[in-house]
């Protein structure tokens, strides 16, 4: 290998190529930790900041300078030490019931009403900038012509238009959505799991076809899959969708003392659409839903501040209340 040969650093955060006459003490801004997902939060564990946006955790700066290297790093290995329980304490750890939680449960078919919601200046900028393109478009721009830069639309592919031959090149993408869970990272359509955040990038989708340079109206109609994920905190639960430039006047979110819908419209005119029975009882009049740029926040009101050990209520539950 010359030495004018370049080089990929395998640095978590950086992944750029280099060359190693230039390869300097302060070249590399890359992140020292491991990736970490809690509670709907997103960050690295060398460094404070969280995100709840994917796509920005994506584009986080590194956090500490030193040089390229081209040896991958080693994952740390984890170990779970067994949990060990006293005789003497195990008759004391656990409260009894509060006489609240004992209540009958309210009726499922009780009339859902809308929930209080409020918009960030951030979105109402960014709609009212996407409804000035969409008719800046329809009256410029001919019908099928596909603008030079255009990134596929495909998830796992970033292939970029250049010109009519990219119609003709194969896409190689995952129909799926990212999945996180208990540390492994994986696509919900091939399920090939990996612990290394890199690999997962880099993990080649598992589907061919053409690509997908815009939506044609009959898919913006159709019902996508969002992911989305929940926490709670105190006396509230906090219910996270994660569809960018959702238009509140086109969604609706509503709710009753033990059920949660929400037809939400986002991206021009794409649906995500949720159905859930809730596990406890919500206070509907002190529930409020938050519409940003990047997200919906559903934050519902417990009417006990206990917690819940799930969000939905299990179909064994549901026949046995």
């Amino acid at each position: 290998m010359s030495k004018g040969d370049k080089l990929l650093c395998y640095n978590r955060g950086c992944g750029k190529q280099y060359i190693e006459s230039e390869n300097f003490e302060d070249a590399c801004l890359h992140h020292t930790g491991v990736p970490v997902f809690h509670d709907a939060l997103k960050g690295w564990s060398c460094c404070s900041r969280r995100v709840t946006d994917f796509t920005e955790f994506l584009n986080m700066a590194g956090c500490t300078k030193s040089r390229h290297s081209n040896i991958k790093p080693i994952d740390p290995e984890v170990k779970l030490s067994p949990v060990k329980v006293s005789p003497k304490c195990s008759t004391t750890t656990h409260r009894k019931a509060q006489p609240q939680e004992s209540e009958p449960r309210p009726r499922d078919d009780l009339p859902f009403q809308r929930v209080k919601y409020k918009i960030t200046d951030s979105l109402k900028k960014l709609l009212e900038k996407q409804d000035e393109e969409i008719v800046e478009n329809e009256e410029n721009l001919e019908p099928g012509v596909i603008k030079i830069g255009t990134v596929c639309k495909n998830n796992g592919c970033n292939s970029v238009y250049t010109s009519e031959k990219s119609n003709s090149e194969i896409c190689i993408y995952h129909p799926g959505v990212p999945v996180f869970h208990e540390g492994y990272k994986f696509w919900s359509c091939c399920l090939r799991k990996t612990s290394d955040f890199d690999e997962f990038l880099k993990q080649e989708g598992c589907t061919t076809g053409s690509h997908l340079w815009f939506q044609t109206d009959e898919q913006k109609k159709k019902a996508v899959n969002c992911r989305f994920d929940h926490y709670q905190m105190g006396g509230f639960v906090v219910i996270t969708v994660y569809a960018k430039l959702c238009n509140p006047k086109k969604s609706l979110v509503e709710t009753n003392l033990t059920g949660l819908k929400a037809s939400l419209v986002f991206g021009g005119s794409s649906t995500f659409n949720i159905d859930i029975k809730l596990h406890g009882v919500i206070d509907p009049e002190k529930s409020l839903v938050t519409f940003s740029p990047t997200k919906v926040e559903i934050k519902l009101k417990k009417k006990h501040a206990s917690k819940w050990p799930s969000l939905e209520l299990k179909s064994d539950q549901k026949k046995s209340s």
